[in-house]
């Protein structure tokens, strides 16, 4: 779905420079790479503090654990998402809640989050899906009436600019904490694991950076229980190559977006995403359609067979995986999951691949 080794090409001459440079330095962890990253990437998204942290998880981790809850403290959490968020809150002794999303965004649904509060209630935690920000005007609003954190899950989102009426600013800056991971595949990729959390808190920016070493300050000297989570220098260095160049990385998933549309959206049996949202952009991590005739599985089989890639984001809803089942109906959450599939949308991807793409996914449903 991303073609990595074509965006190591095109940056080669970055890239070599940047590892010849870290390796000389001899500097491996804690590097001068690392801080001139978080610096850039602060600078960027217009966030006070960033800090890079081994892996996106780890970093949902640590952010939740700088928020200092109990055991038995309820987060609440799209059902529609990947499995890293209730993992980690139930590692800590917390409780995930699970809440439907809208079918228009794929994103937890405002409307449904009152009545999933509790006096247990501390966190709301919006996963940014495919790209696009949750509706945080709704969401910061729910959660200063109830003294509640925001934490925001940004893997997917970084580069979108929401542009609320109460709210402004980059994905995953806009809640009390926010994260996000630099897996390959994301819109801003290194070469392994990694991740970051920021926030504009001096008290939790400080928490964090200390639970992410150890939770210490001065070396030896634990102040609180941590764990041990780095960005290393390489992919620091990786990364520095690629963050000038996200935007234009965005700008060309979205025209993709923009072909894909113009060429699918007049089949009845395919809903396509929306490209422009009053209160947010659209990083397009993924380009998620929804298979309206029940033949989901069966267009996925077919693009194989013809030897084009596509993903299911997500089977099956958190709500009913085996790790974390519930008795709960939340019907948006499980219709899309039969439904919905992503089809390439990297920016490498050329105009004649797309047009393969294109011509077969009409050939099966018009032949």
């Amino acid at each position: 779905m991303v073609n990595l080794q074509a965006q190591y090409q095109r940056f080669q001459p970055e890239m070599n420079a940047a590892f010849a440079r870290v390796c000389q330095s001899g500097a491996y962890i804690k590097g001068s790479e690392v801080a001139d990253f978080e610096r850039e990437l602060a600078n960027k998204l217009n966030v006070k503090h960033v800090i890079g942290v081994a892996n996106g998880t780890d970093a949902l981790q640590i952010a939740l654990m700088a928020i200092d809850l109990s055991p038995g403290d309820e987060v609440l959490i799209p059902a529609f998402a990947y499995a890293a968020l209730p993992e980690v809150v139930l590692l800590l002794g917390l409780k995930p809640v699970f809440v439907d999303v809208s079918e228009l965004d794929f994103l937890i649904n405002p409307d449904l989050i009152i009545a999933k509060i509790t006096p247990k209630t501390k966190v709301i935690a919006p996963v940014h899906l495919f790209g696009l920000t949750a509706n945080m005007d709704l969401l910061g609003e729910i959660a200063e009436r109830h003294g509640l954190y925001i934490l925001e899950d940004a893997a997917q989102s970084m580069g979108s600019l929401y542009c609320g009426e109460r709210r402004f600013g980059s994905s995953g800056t806009l809640g009390h904490i926010g994260t996000t991971s630099f897996f390959p595949s994301k819109n801003l990729g290194c070469y392994g694991d990694g991740g970051a959390i920021f926030t504009n808190d001096d008290d939790l920016a400080a928490k964090a950076r200390m639970i992410a070493n150890h939770g210490q300050k001065q070396k030896y000297y634990h102040e609180v229980i941590g764990v041990n989570s780095r960005l290393d220098s390489l992919q620091a260095a990786i990364l520095r190559v690629k963050l000038p160049h996200l935007d234009d990385f965005i700008a060309r998933r979205r025209e993709i977006a923009l072909v894909y549309n113009e060429a699918l959206g007049k089949l009845p049996q395919i809903k396509v995403p929306e490209i422009h949202f009053e209160r947010s952009t659209h990083a397009f991590h993924q380009y998620t359609l929804i298979i309206r005739d029940g033949k989901r599985d069966d267009l996925a089989a077919y693009l194989l067979e013809n030897g084009i890639p596509s993903m299911i984001y997500y089977p099956l809803p958190l709500h009913q995986q085996k790790a974390y089942i519930t008795n709960e109906k939340l019907p948006v959450s499980e219709q899309l999951c039969r439904d919905v599939i992503s089809l390439p949308i990297c920016p490498e991807l050329t105009k004649e691949q797309q047009l393969i793409i294109i011509k077969n996914i009409k050939s099966f449903y018009i032949s």
